[in-house]
C-alpha cells in the first residue's frame, strides 16, 4: 500500500495533462498521475521538474497514493469516456473525495455527473481549462465551478498554477452548478468567431490586396504592438512568416483548407439558440467551419461561377487600416455575444456569474486573452448589473471609433466578390442593435395573417387579431 501523501492525482496524462501536472509540481505540490498507455507513464516518469511527481499504471495504486480528501482530477475526452472513468474510480473513493472534471464537457452532463455523485457521498465539480500545451505548463486559465467546498479544498494549487496578470492568478470560483464547463464553452465560442474573423481578414489581404506573407506578417506584428495585441493576433503573425526548413514556401500555403472543430463552437451556438438570444458572429463561425468541409462541392462551384472581380482598386495603406478597424470593432462584437450570452445564461440557470471576474481571468493564460478583456473587465467592474457591454460608455467610443473602416471593408468586399460573413454578421448585428425600430412588426403582421398568432400595439394596451382579408 502506498503512503497516502500525493495532494493531487491527474487521470489522463496526454499532453494537457501531464503538462498541468508538471506545472503544479514546479509549484511545489507532490502530484501523481495515471494512465492506461503505458508510454504515457513512461513517458511523465522521464520528465525533469522541480518538485515531486509520480506516474502510475495500476489504478488502485495510483488512488490509494493520495492524501485525504483525495482530489482526482480527470483530463480525458468529453463524452462517454468521462463517465466509464468515473465508474471505474468510483468503487476505490471514500465519502468526502473529490473529482474534478477539466475537459471540454457539455454542461448538462457536468450537473447529471455531479447529482450522481453527491448521492455517494462524492465531491464533483467541472472546471474550464484554457491555454492549450503552452497555457498547461506554464499557467493556464482556469474556470472551476460547481461545489465550492470541493474547490477550496485544490484552491491554492490551482492559483499557484495559473496565470498571473498583474500578480493576479487567472483563475476565480466561476459558481455553482455546471457554471465553469458553461464558461468555458462560450469562451470557446468566443474563440471560434475571433479565429474566423482573423482568416477573413486574411481573406482580404490576400485576394484583395494581394499581399504576400511577408507584407501579413509586418502588419500582424505592428497590429499586436497596439490595440489588437492578443494571443491570436500573435500565433498569426508568427504563422505568416513560417517556412519548413529548406523551403522557400509559406506553410499556409500548403495547408488544406478544411478546418476542423471538436464540438464546442456548436454548443455555444444551439444553447444560445435554447435562450433566445442571437451571437451571429460565432455562429457564422460555425457555419465557415462546416462550409470549408465541401471542399470538392466548392471546387466544382468555383468552375460554375466565374467572377474575375476580387482584387480591390486603390492604395492598399486606407484599405490595410480600415482593416484593422474592421477586425478591431469586429472582435468586440464577439466578445460583447460572448458576454451578453453568459448575462443571460446566469439569470437562466441561477449561475450569479460575475462577468467582471470572468474578464479578468481570461486576460492571460486562455487563448482569447486579449488587451480588450481589460476594458471588458472594468465595464462590469463599474456595473455589475450592465444588460449589455456594447452600453457601457468607455466601449462605446472604441466602438464609434472603429465605424467607418468596417463599413468601408464589408461593403468593398461584397462588391468585390470576397466572402467575409464574420465581419458583415458583426456590423448587422450591431446596427439591428443599435435600432429603436427593427422591422420586425412586418414579422408580426404576417404571423397573424397567416396563423392568427396575434400582435401587440404601440397605440394601446392589449393583444390583437386581424381579419387580414376582410372586405
Amino acid at each position: 500500500m502506498q503512503s497516502e501523501n500525493y495532494e493531487l492525482g491527474m487521470i489522463g496524462l496526454g499532453v494537457m495533462g501531464r503538462n498541468l501536472l508538471l506545472n503544479m509540481a514546479d509549484h511545489g505540490f507532490k502530484v501523481a498521475g495515471y494512465d492506461k498507455d503505458a508510454a504515457k507513464v513512461e513517458a511523465l516518469g522521464k520528465e525533469k521538474v522541480k518538485g515531486e511527481v509520480k506516474a502510475f499504471s495500476g489504478l488502485s495504486e495510483f488512488i490509494n497514493s493520495l492524501q485525504k480528501p483525495r482530489a482526482v482530477m480527470l483530463l480525458v475526452p468529453a463524452g462517454k469516456i468521462v463517465d466509464s472513468v468515473i465508474e471505474e474510480i468510483t468503487p476505490l473513493l471514500d465519502k468526502g473525495d473529490l473529482i474534478i472534471d477539466g475537459g471540454n464537457s457539455y454542461f448538462t452532463d457536468t450537473n447529471r455527473r455531479a447529482e450522481s455523485l453527491k448521492s455517494k457521498g462524492l465531491h464533483f465539480f467541472g472546471m474550464g481549462v484554457s491555454g492549450g500545451e503552452e497555457g498547461a505548463r506554464n499557467g493556464p486559465s482556469l474556470m472551476p465551478g460547481g461545489d465550492q467546498e470541493a474547490y477550496k479544498v485544490v484552491k491554492p494549487i490551482f492559483e499557484a498554477i495559473a496565470a498571473k496578470v498583474k500578480g493576479e492568478p487567472c483563475v476565480t470560483y466561476i459558481g455553482p452548478g455546471a457554471s465553469g464547463n458553461f464558461v468555458k464553452m462560450v469562451h470557446n465560442g468566443i474563440e471560434y468567431a475571433i479565429m474566423q474573423l482573423i482568416a477573413e481578414t486574411y481573406e482580404f489581404m490576400r485576394k484583395g490586396l494581394g499581399l504576400s506573407g511577408d507584407q501579413m506578417h509586418q502588419i500582424f506584428k505592428q497590429w499586436n504592438e497596439g490595440r489588437q495585441q492578443s494571443f491570436l493576433v500573435e500565433i498569426t503573425r508568427d504563422i505568416f512568416a513560417y517556412k519548413e526548413p529548406g523551403s522557400t514556401t509559406l506553410l499556409l500555403d500548403l495547408i488544406k483548407d478544411e478546418a476542423r472543430s471538436k464540438g464546442t463552437g456548436k454548443w455555444t451556438s444551439q444553447v444560445a439558440m435554447d435562450l433566445q438570444l442571437p451571437i451571429t458572429a460565432i455562429d457564422t463561425a460555425v457555419s465557415m467551419r462546416d462550409l470549408s468541409k465541401y471542399k470538392s462541392i466548392r471546387v466544382t462551384a468555383s468552375s460554375i461561377y466565374k467572377d474575375s472581380k476580387q482584387k480591390v482598386d486603390g492604395d492598399q495603406q486606407p484599405f490595410i487600416n480600415a482593416l484593422e478597424e474592421s477586425l478591431y470593432f469586429s472582435t468586440i462584437i464577439a466578445y460583447a455575444q460572448g458576454m451578453h450570452m453568459l448575462s443571460q445564461a446566469s439569470k437562466e440557470f441561477n449561475y450569479d456569474l460575475k462577468l467582471d471576474e470572468i474578464a479578468l481571468i481570461w486576460r492571460g493564460g486562455c487563448i482569447i486573452r486579449s488587451t480588450f478583456l481589460e476594458d471588458i473587465h472594468q465595464a462590469f467592474k463599474k456595473n455589475r448589473a450592465l444588460p449589455h457591454m456594447l452600453l457601457d460608455s468607455g466601449i462605446a467610443d472604441k466602438v464609434n471609433g472603429a465605424i467607418a473602416g468596417t463599413r468601408k471593408i464589408v461593403s468593398t468586399a461584397v462588391a468585390a466578390g470576397i466572402s467575409i460573413p464574420a465581419h458583415a454578421a458583426s456590423l448587422s448585428y450591431f446596427d439591428a442593435i443599435r435600432s429603436e425600430h427593427m422591422p420586425s412588426n412586418m414579422i408580426q403582421a404576417q404571423r397573424d395573417y397567416f396563423g392568427a398568432h396575434t400582435y401587440e400595439r404601440v397605440d394601446k394596451e392589449g393583444v390583437f387579431h386581424t381579419p387580414w382579408t376582410a372586405k
